[in-house]
């Protein structure tokens, strides 16, 4: 649910394919001359009833549709699809069609599914925005494979921005992890081993490559600026970033590799990312490079990480995503000594559902004014 950045900020290499704007004029309920009563906000998931009254009197202009006894129960903070053996009965299931049928505006994908996504955009040409659950959503809204013309008249928004910190944490503790030996020191703790001592790497003395400045990117070179660390951040825009010492043009990837003591992944997942961190840049860093991502698996490719690791170029890798998750008991990610695997966990938060409903709201007062909404899905490469 992370890999928030839009491909003009990120850092994509040249030469990648260029994304149209994804700026279009929002369309409004006035577009629509059958509808007469104010717009609908459907609420797909179990998000809490405090927070549903919440975007309910925030904004009288809609009315808020929500029903607890039809939503996939929740496991825990930010569950979003909820329970996946919970089943409906047939009746509660054409209940819960029906409802998310009669929206202009979705909260959430239903029941997070692109297919059900799918088939309610079929369903009601009344629809005009989704609200996505997460930064990542472009992927969702592909997977849905809606047809141009949904496409056109649907907008759809992801939570970019919201995960940024959390994320920026894990970053910073992975690479704190490599630079501290952790695997040295809990290998020895378990057997009980008290060595000679060794000298481990300080951050303020360390070069942190920064692979995309969208928002995680921003908040990651925030938190390593804080610290001490020279920072550079790959760019097309060249807009300076506050906390980047060195903007770096996206075609100079791997020379910045090369100089990193630290590579920090926030990219997001496209066509035009997926393998990006691959054997080139991975054969152009120095012997111990640590490797942190938390944009999306495909960025890395994962065999040229695993030759990378074996080899020494890689001294330690920091990962919460992964090319295919869960990530799959065969793959040797699982045992390597010099990989932490985290289970696509790192943005979880009890104040997850909090951020999300205020940015949904900030967006709501846009769409009613058919203002611009933030963080629209591109449909050419979406992200």
């Amino acid at each position: 649910m992370h890999a928030e950045e839009s491909a003009a900020s990120s850092g994509l290499p040249a030469g990648a394919p260029t994304a149209r704007p994804a700026v279009r004029s929002t369309p409004t309920i006035a577009d629509d001359p059958e509808h007469s009563s104010r717009p609908r906000v459907v609420i797909a998931v179990d998000l809490p009833e405090e927070l549903c009254q919440q975007i309910a009197e925030a904004e009288p202009r809609v009315e808020v549709i929500r029903d607890h006894t039809l939503y996939r129960p929740r496991r825990g903070p930010a569950d979003w699809a909820g329970d996946p053996d919970h089943v409906r009965t047939p009746e509660e299931q054409a209940a819960y069609d029906a409802m998310v049928d009669s929206a202009d505006v979705l909260f959430s994908l239903p029941d997070v599914d692109p297919s059900a996504l799918r088939r309610t955009a079929e369903a009601n040409p009344r629809l005009r925005w989704v609200q996505a659950m997460a930064a990542g959503g472009g992927a969702q809204v592909r997977a849905a494979a809606l047809d141009p013309a949904a496409l056109e008249r649907i907008s759809v928004t992801t939570t970019a921005g919201v995960h940024g910190r959390p994320l920026a944490e894990f970053a910073l503790f992975g690479v704190l992890a490599g630079a501290k030996t952790l695997p040295q020191l809990t290998a020895q703790q378990q057997a009980h081993e008290w060595s000679d001592r060794w000298e481990m790497r300080q951050l303020d003395e360390m070069t942190v490559l920064i692979v995309g400045l969208g928002g995680i990117g921003r908040a990651c070179a925030g938190l390593f600026s804080a610290v001490g660390a020279h920072v550079l951040g790959t760019t097309r825009s060249g807009e300076p970033v506050d906390g980047v010492d060195e903007l770096v043009p996206a075609d100079q990837l791997v020379v910045a590799a090369a100089r990193a003591d630290a590579i920090v992944v926030t990219l997001p997942g496209t066509a035009a990312t997926e393998g990006l961190i691959g054997s080139e840049v991975l054969g152009a860093v120095r012997p111990g490079t640590i490797l942190a991502n938390v944009g999306r698996g495909t960025v890395v490719d994962e065999n040229a990480l695993l030759a990378a690791l074996e080899d020494g170029r890689i001294g330690f890798a920091a990962l919460d995503v992964f090319a295919t998750e869960p990530l799959p008991s065969t793959s040797p990610l699982w045992d390597h000594p010099r990989v932490l695997v985290s289970p696509h966990t790192a943005a979880l938060s009890s104040r997850e559902e909090e951020r999300i409903v205020r940015l949904f709201l900030e967006n709501l007062g846009r769409f009613l004014d058919g203002a611009e909404l933030r963080n629209v899905v591109d449909t050419v490469e979406f992200y």
